[in-house]
């Protein structure tokens, strides 16, 4: 009898557990309608598995909103996502699924509005100095510009869903230095590139707070499978040339997918 009391007992703190992991909160995000906004980090570019329908979107099955949305079967998701969105586009493209019955809504931003595809490109086809330069730039603007950009694309969210739990999924660190690349790319600029990704990281943060919304750091879920690491969860330049940069199939499930449940 004692021994099948624990077995039962140990069963129960097992399924426990196991419900825990797998977001036992399935059951309240059941009555959940679910919208994800954003850029190509949220549309899933670079891990495959596009939705035809989504066009030049890119909307991956592999995204970290859908792959939330298949373990959590929300009662309604809509992924407005899109490859090379700004805010504006937020703002004026994606947020007709966005009303007053939304009850979670998740967005990666500010990225394009810095053009760090541009700094990307500049560094590695030109030389450090005007790489640095460019970095310069793009910094320049996340702290001056970009504030008021997502303050306008956040009010425009609230706006929108009044009732919604809005998380603000920020950007990995690109490089691991020193790291084990051994061409390309200086150290020197590989470091630069880091501290403006932590530089728009915080800049998302601070301004996701100030709107009572909640900032899902996927840094270090990241740290270890950065570029010139021995196993990174992003592409470097690659083909096709959009790729280049953005997240693989793992760094959605490994690197963005547990940040964004931790808190969704």
């Amino acid at each position: 009898m004692r021994t099948s009391r624990f077995a039962s007992a140990a069963a129960a703190l097992i399924l426990t557990s196991v419900l825990t992991l797998l977001g036992a909160g399935s059951a309240h995000a059941a009555g959940i309608d679910y919208v994800a906004l954003g850029d190509s980090y949220s549309a899933g570019v670079g891990s495959g598995s596009y939705d035809s329908a989504s066009g030049d979107c890119e909307r991956s099955t592999r995204a970290y909103p859908a792959l939330w949305a298949a373990a959590h079967a929300p009662a309604s998701f809509a992924f407005t996502a899109c490859s090379g969105a700004v805010t504006g586009d937020v703002v004026n493209n994606q947020l007709a699924p966005v009303d007053s019955a939304t009850g979670l809504v998740s967005i990666s931003i500010g990225g394009n509005d810095a053009r760090f595809s541009e700094v990307m490109t500049t560094c590695v086809l030109d030389s450090q100095s005007r790489c640095l330069s460019r970095i310069a730039q793009a910094r320049a603007f996340v702290d001056r510009s970009l504030p008021a950009l997502l303050d306008a694309t956040y009010d425009a969210i609230r706006a929108k869903g009044p009732h919604a739990h809005v998380v603000v999924v920020g950007y990995p660190r690109f490089y691991q230095v020193p790291g084990g690349c051994w061409a390309g790319l200086s150290d020197t600029s590989r470091r630069a590139i880091n501290a403006a990704a932590d530089d728009l990281d915080g800049v998302i943060a601070k301004r996701a707070a100030d709107h009572g919304f909640t900032f899902a750091d996927v840094r270090g879920a990241f740290t270890g499978h950065e570029l010139c690491s021995g196993s990174p969860w992003l592409h470097g330049l690659t083909l096709p040339a959009g790729d280049s940069y953005h997240p693989t199939a793992a760094g959605q499930a490994s690197g963005y997918l547990p940040p964004f449940s931790a808190v969704a």
